[in-house]
């Protein structure tokens, strides 16, 4: 769909800007005022991870006047993978802190803002309001929605990108676009079950996949300030990076959708905290991995079982486990297959979540002598075995 420009005024540019920018420039669809609108724009970035890095640089180079970044994490070793604003001198530094340095020594003229928190429902809409788009480069259901509706209240377009292992997704949604606009819910009006909506962290990304998809999010933001071509709003662009293959499917307002008018706890809205979920946390008997090094190095018989999936048991794994997947686990039960019930049974996983489903599943079907480990793996490597890697 052909829009009209986003950012109307024009700010004017030095010397240097004129000769940085003149590739720009020389194109008639961009030209002096374009370049002028990119100045005078305002984009924000949630996340400064694996999408919001290549985004960040491409929309800094191209001479974004004022760049925002959300994010509350610290730069690890395993984010370089695939987040190339960071380096290895940035290893334990705030993500925003790291970014700014990056995008400062690439393009002094930008202005950045930095927003150290989450994105939460206390604080989107302001946020947004203070910026003419926003692109959306989180990881997990819960918030991509809460940015739909935040930016659906405050009247913002905002380019949407998503990542999962070779696949990646991208659009433009503006539900009160010039001509009829759509918004998150027309492509997704329900979220995935938890269970079938796991993590990169959990599932794995192909690093240089981040590129392209961040690369159209970015070519999309451009686009949209300076009105040039069409946008992908009303549209979903599918990259497969195994096939090299892009589609476009056609997009159309979801009839069943209903107004927002207001934000929503998106947690539960994902079913990740379901109204039973504490209750059924604080019956499950636990174990520190301190308490399980303890019974490892004793004469007591523990069936250590970890259920993540088999590239997360190559990485790193505790001595003495053996690997049952969440999935195998879960069916095992459900076929009334048995464990040997006089051993000390310990679950674990990467950080504790998918072990406690399966604890609560074995305590269901009789066992009574099993324990979630808290932290997981994670956990075992930081306050146990340093030496081992974490991811």
């Amino acid at each position: 769909m052909k829009l009209p420009p986003i950012v109307t005024a024009q700010a004017s540019l030095s010397t240097e800007e004129l000769s940085r920018y003149s590739r720009h420039i020389l194109l008639p669809e961009i030209g002096l005022q374009g370049q002028q609108r990119l100045k005078n724009s305002r984009v924000l970035v949630i996340g400064a991870g694996g999408l919001g890095s290549p985004a960040l640089l491409y929309l800094a180079a191209a001479g974004i006047g004022t760049l925002g970044i959300i994010d509350f994490d610290r730069v690890e070793a395993s984010n370089l993978q695939r987040q190339i604003i960071h380096r290895m001198s940035a290893i334990g530094t705030p993500k925003i802190e790291s970014a700014r340095q990056a995008i400062q020594d690439l393009n002094p003229h930008v202005q950045v803002q930095l927003h150290n928190m989450r994105l939460d429902n206390s604080n989107a809409i302001e946020l947004f309001q203070q910026y003419d788009l926003i692109l959306d480069g989180t990881d997990n259901f819960a918030t991509r929605y809460l940015v739909n509706d935040a930016c659906v209240l405050a009247n913002k377009p905002y380019v949407w990108g998503s990542i999962y292992r070779f696949e990646g997704q991208a659009s433009v949604f503006w539900d009160a676009a010039p001509g009829g606009g759509l918004n998150y819910r027309d492509l997704y009006p329900e979220p995935p079950p938890p269970e079938f909506a796991p993590s990169c962290s959990e599932g794995g990304v192909l690093g240089i996949l981040c590129a392209s998809i961040a690369s159209i999010m970015a070519t999309e933001a451009i686009k949209l300030i300076t009105g040039t071509g069409e946008s992908l709003l009303g549209r979903l662009a599918v990259y497969d990076a195994l096939q090299m293959s892009y589609r476009f499917l056609p997009l159309q307002r979801a009839p069943e959708r209903q107004p927002i008018t207001e934000l929503v706890d998106y947690q539960h809205f994902c079913g990740l905290r379901a109204p039973a979920a504490p209750a059924i946390d604080s019956a499950l008997p636990s174990i520190g991995v301190t308490q399980l090094k303890q019974l490892l190095e004793s004469e007591t018989a523990v069936d250590l079982i970890d259920v993540r999936e088999p590239n997360e048991w190559d990485i790193v794994r505790i001595p003495g486990a053996r690997l049952v997947p969440k999935r195998d686990m879960l069916a095992q039960l459900a076929h009334g297959e048995r464990l040997d019930r006089q051993h000390r049974i310990v679950v674990y996983c990467k950080a504790g979540g998918r072990s406690r489903e399966v604890v609560h599943a074995m305590r269901n079907a009789g066992y009574e002598n099993v324990h979630n480990l808290e932290g997981g793996v994670l956990a075992w490597v930081s306050q146990v075995d340093p030496t081992l890697p974490a991811y």
